[in-house]
């Protein structure tokens, strides 16, 4: 116990240290809407650290078709508000940190862009992360037997993953026609998690904010939502466009109907809303706990020195809550998506007196 007491002692003056020696050093406040902003927003590069004003980033391919035809290009051609081409990326406006060009009047105007961003590079790195999981499960299973016993480590993890996902959740929220939306429901749960557990690490290649990027959302929900209705029974719109309800509620007005309808769309927005909102929330809020060290610089090294240790403590909890957020949000989008699939599969059963 005092070798980790005097441990913790070294590790919270080495935190107090530095922020006192720099705290007249420090000649601008620290912008925190542009620090955690600029983290929760995509870009045309990946910054990983700033050492003194040496900025390390990996540049990213610029894929844009504007006016003059196609341009393909490194986004370090574009750094420090350089023009290339005449495309160039904007700092302010509606189209703030995005390439644009300018028209023949001289507005600014976005090309048909379709560069490979910090998000899209981060998806292409989890999805190849992901691949190369499941196919490592898949070779335990071909080079042991059934008899050997159940799996252990990361492939028996995997294993009840996919059990908990496929039995409790797909099988009971669908009913008896579950198997051709198994596929993809397990695809977007381990898909979810694996860019939300990323998402929580703070160095290349993690730190990427992909699902809390409200296109990707917007794309799971509307796979879901392609689904739910394209395979939808006839009882499903039936109980849509004339539901069981009092006749005073169809007719003349349909309300009921107006209604029904309405849930056909508000489904899947929920469904979008719900897990870009709580991830970019929980980006947003361990970004302004790490910013606090920061922001008390200047107001002397004892302030600083435990606004730091609370920052820390905080943010670690943070860290650990974010944790079992990652897990629930994957679950919860798969067990509402087969829920409304569900919904939509349902058939009256006609009953013999």
């Amino acid at each position: 116990m005092k070798k980790i007491r005097l441990l913790l002692i070294l590790c919270l003056g080495l935190l107090m240290l530095p922020a006192g020696a720099r705290a007249e050093e420090q000649a601008q406040p620290v912008d925190v809407n542009e620090v955690v902003f600029g983290h929760i927003q995509d870009a045309y590069e990946w910054h990983i650290v700033t050492v003194g004003d040496k900025v390390v980033s990996v540049p990213l391919p610029v894929i844009v078709k504007s006016s003059t035809g196609w341009h393909c290009f490194s986004s370090a051609r574009l750094e420090d508000g350089a023009t290339y081409e005449g495309l160039y990326i904007a700092r302010d406006g509606a189209y703030k940190d995005k390439i644009v060009e300018r028209d023949a009047s001289g507005q600014e105007v976005r090309p048909w862009d379709i560069s490979i961003t910090k998000n899209v590079l981060a998806m292409m790195i989890n999805s190849a992360l992901l691949i190369w999981i499941m196919l490592a499960c898949a070779r335990w299973y071909k080079r042991h037997e059934v008899s050997q016993g159940a799996p252990k480590g990361g492939v028996g993890m995997m294993e009840y993953l996919i059990l908990m996902i496929h039995d409790d959740v797909i099988k009971g929220g669908i009913g008896p026609d579950y198997k051709r939306y198994a596929p993809y429901l397990l695809t977007a749960f381990f898909f979810i998690l694996i860019n939300n557990l990323m998402g929580l690490i703070p160095i290349f290649p993690g730190g990427a904010n992909v699902t809390g990027n409200i296109a990707i959302t917007m794309v799971l929900a509307l796979c879901t939502f392609i689904l739910t209705n394209v395979y939808g029974t006839k009882t499903y719109w039936k109980d849509i466009f004339w539901p069981d309800v009092p006749m005073w509620l169809k007719v003349p007005i349909p309300m009921m109907p107006l209604i029904e309808f309405f849930g056909i769309f508000t489904k899947p927005f929920a469904l979008m809303i719900r897990l870009f909102a709580n991830i970019m929330a929980g980006h947003a809020a361990v970004l302004s706990l790490v910013a606090i060290i920061f922001i008390t610089v200047k107001a002397g090294p004892v302030i600083n020195g435990s606004m730091t240790v609370v920052a820390v403590l905080f943010g670690i909890f943070m860290d650990a809550l974010e944790l079992l957020v990652a897990f629930i949000q994957a679950y919860v989008f798969t067990m509402l998506s087969s829920v409304f699939i569900g919904l939509s599969r349902i058939k009256h059963e006609h009953v013999e007196k």
